[in-house]
């Protein structure tokens, strides 16, 4: 199976020290994936890779040929994926703007009937626990219902160096250990939903709303 995970932070500038703090806390989730579910592919998508825009406007609203080349492609990973990794530092109790105005970019019909695992970490002693409860409603939104299991990375700094390797005096296979949890809920979901879908579209069984307010089928 294949998994997209998200890292979305796009402040790479200082102070406050370090500028890229998420980085290191999805470098070290890949570590843990790569190395623990070798059967399946991880691939990156970074916020930072796809400026804001002076007017928002979705993948979806453009003419097939006319979105965006960076955004299409990115629409067919995220529809050819069986599951999503979102990595999200907390701004004031919320999760990252940035990474909630890329995932806007794209209608829930792509994400739908797949899973998500949430990430969270901080440079202070919550982990961003407190955005993460607003992300359980953003992602089931979207239509990729988060596990009940989440990751916090309290004082990330401190933990993970620049390359995502444990800083000294963490021990690796105790995070590892940790996100597994997590991770392992997700490739679970992942594979039910994959084996689910064989036996019945619920693109067919429930029409994706794409144009028109009356698809959600209200009065």
């Amino acid at each position: 199976m294949k998994f997209l995970v998200f890292l979305g932070t796009v402040r790479d500038s200082t102070p406050p020290k370090p500028a890229r703090l998420g980085e290191r806390v999805s470098k070290a989730c890949l570590a843990c994936l790569n190395s623990r579910y070798t059967e399946h592919e991880f691939e990156l998508v970074d916020a930072l890779d796809y400026p804001l825009e002076p007017v928002f406007k979705p993948q979806f609203a453009y003419l097939r040929n006319k979105a965006p080349v960076k955004l299409n492609e990115l629409a067919d990973k995220i529809q050819s994926s069986d599951g999503y990794i979102m990595v999200s530092p907390e701004y004031n109790h919320s999760m990252s703007p940035a990474l909630a105005n890329l995932l806007n970019h794209f209608g829930s019909s792509l994400f739908s009937y797949k899973p998500s695992a949430i990430v969270t970490y901080s440079a202070g002693q919550w982990g961003g626990m407190r955005a993460a409860v607003g992300m359980r409603t953003f992602l089931s939104e979207l239509g990729c219902l988060p596990v009940s299991a989440m990751i916090h990375v309290p004082k990330a700094q401190e933990v993970f160096a620049d390359d995502g390797s444990p800083q000294d005096g963490e021990d690796q296979s105790s995070w590892f250990n940790y996100f597994a949890r997590t991770f392992n809920q997700l490739v679970w979901w992942a594979e039910a939903a994959k084996k689910h879908q064989v036996a019945v579209d619920p693109h067919k069984m429930v029409k994706d709303f794409k144009t028109n307010p009356s698809q959600r089928n209200a009065p």
